[in-house]
């Protein structure tokens, strides 16, 4: 199907998602396309059941959605060119009067560490009509980076509402705090939830930029919270800069700026690992600090400084590696792997931390191999390796992590054959996803073997069996 070119986000748009992680935008599909598409979801749903991740090869219109200039060229901007549509996917039927509990999707009934960097977006389609009384998937504006939820029941009406008409939809930071609302009008209410992460690090902007400064929105004035340095941040790195707040900031209160970021309040203590990240060497030695703490959430916080803040960071990482203590390690790995090239010198003993007993340094040290990425052929024995695991979200994330790597993974190729065959569906399905990024003449050809074999009828049903 040829895709049309996309209508890439302005530089105003790309703002205003940084800041509240979000974007409601809509496509321009005809009346005619939508009444089509509802009654097979109808259909769908009524005599089948909710088809979970079989929605998108059972009702394979929607692919004409994702094909449509205006969510192609979103999720461009967002995630780059090379953006991948997961596994997972999922259709929301709502027909209750009471609203959903406030929630950040886990990852596929998986943990993994979340990260302020977009590297995975959500695109959630209505394709009926749906005003407020229909239930509407709601947002909390600018809830994308805070792992507590932090706004209470007299701050609800700052909630943003996906409704509109058919063809609305909704772009998403993966970790923003949502929820459904309630459908007082009774009538049925479908959200088709996509799930894409970034295959690539950003090394220019992938939307339509004219300034290359940042610039805070207006709109942002409406958040419960400001964050200066991490949105600013968060726009260098769209446009290709690591760790570009190091050393950008001086005569600051490392004491101060320390007390906050180890207090309780969320949002100032972000504000604090950020400006801690961009305060040079005495703010680094804060963070380390920090890093080694003995609550996690305190670790997890210098982490996200540490990743932002430069080459200096990373000896103290590196020796972090050596801890003792399981979530350190991991926030270690974890703030190497985001500060890419800078931190080539820790492959070695990532590639180790492979077969960590604890599966979260595992899969975070798997992550960070591959946004490094060098020594190539080292990296992808290391992934290899983590096919192999006895657990299965170490062996999905290592099979995710190598479509990263497109031919230069080619000697996977034969593992991922293997991978084809697990038990587990987020295994099979990403690696039929790396075979397909890698896509030299040997993954091609066990990737079409095992599609033709594999093939799914979108109109063979219970009712209709050949």
């Amino acid at each position: 199907m040829v895709m049309q070119q996309a209508t890439l986000l302005t530089d105003e748009q790309m703002r205003e998602f940084i800041t509240k992680g979000y974007l409601i935008l809509k496509t321009d599909f005809s009346p005619e396309f939508h009444e089509q598409l509802m009654e097979k979801l109808n259909h769908v749903y009524e005599k089948e059941g909710n088809p979970g991740n079989n929605l998108l090869p059972r009702v394979p219109e929607l692919q004409k959605v994702f094909n449509h200039p205006a969510v192609h060229g979103a999720l461009q901007s967002v995630l780059g060119s090379n953006y991948l549509m997961h596994t997972h996917r999922h259709g929301h039927f709502n027909a209750s009067p009471q609203p959903g509990g406030w929630h950040k999707d886990s990852y596929w009934g998986y943990n993994r560490m979340r990260n302020h960097h977009p590297w995975w977006a959500m695109i959630m389609y209505f394709p009926q009509d749906t005003p407020v009384e229909l239930g509407p998937t709601g947002v909390m504006p600018g809830t994308q980076n805070y792992e507590t939820r932090v706004f209470k029941e007299d701050e609800m009406e700052k909630e943003a509402l996906a409704s509109g008409e058919a063809g609305t939809f909704i772009l998403i930071h993966y970790d923003i705090w949502h929820r459904a609302t309630a459908n007082t009008l009774g009538q049925p209410r479908y959200m088709l939830k996509f799930e894409f992460m970034r295959t690539e690090a950003p090394i220019a902007p992938s939307w339509n930029n004219e300034n290359t400064n940042w610039v805070t929105p207006e709109s942002a004035n409406d958040l419960l919270f400001q964050h200066e340095e991490m949105w600013e941040e968060t726009w260098n790195w769209l446009s290709g800069k690591i760790g570009s707040l190091a050393d950008t900031q001086q005569n600051v209160n490392i004491e101060k700026l320390s007390e906050t970021m180890m207090g309780e309040h969320e949002p100032d203590a972000i504000n604090a690992t950020y400006q801690l990240a961009a305060s040079g060497e005495d703010g680094i030695t804060a963070l380390v600090k920090a890093l080694h703490s003995d609550e996690p959430k305190i670790s997890r916080l210098a982490a996200y400084g540490l990743s932002v803040a430069g080459e200096k960071a990373v000896p103290a990482l590196l020796e972090a590696l050596e801890s003792d203590q399981v979530q350190v390690i991991a926030y270690a790995a974890f703030a190497l792997g985001e500060l890419r090239g800078l931190a080539s010198s820790a492959m070695p003993q990532l590639n180790e931390l492979v077969d960590h007993p604890s599966s979260f340094v595992r899969n975070t040290a798997i992550d960070a191999i591959s946004m490094i990425q060098k020594p190539t052929e080292i990296a992808v024995a290391a992934l290899i390796q983590g096919l192999k695991n006895e657990d299965v979200q170490t062996r999905f994330t290592a099979g995710l992590a190598l479509c990263r790597f497109g031919s230069e993974a080619d000697a996977a190729v034969s593992h991922l054959a293997l991978a084809l065959e697990d038990e587990n569906r987020y295994v099979r399905g990403h690696a039929v996803e790396a075979l397909n990024y890698i896509n030299t003449d040997a993954a091609k050809k066990i990737l079409i073997d095992f599609l033709l074999t594999s093939r799914w009828c979108p109109i063979t049903n219970p009712a209709s069996t050949f």
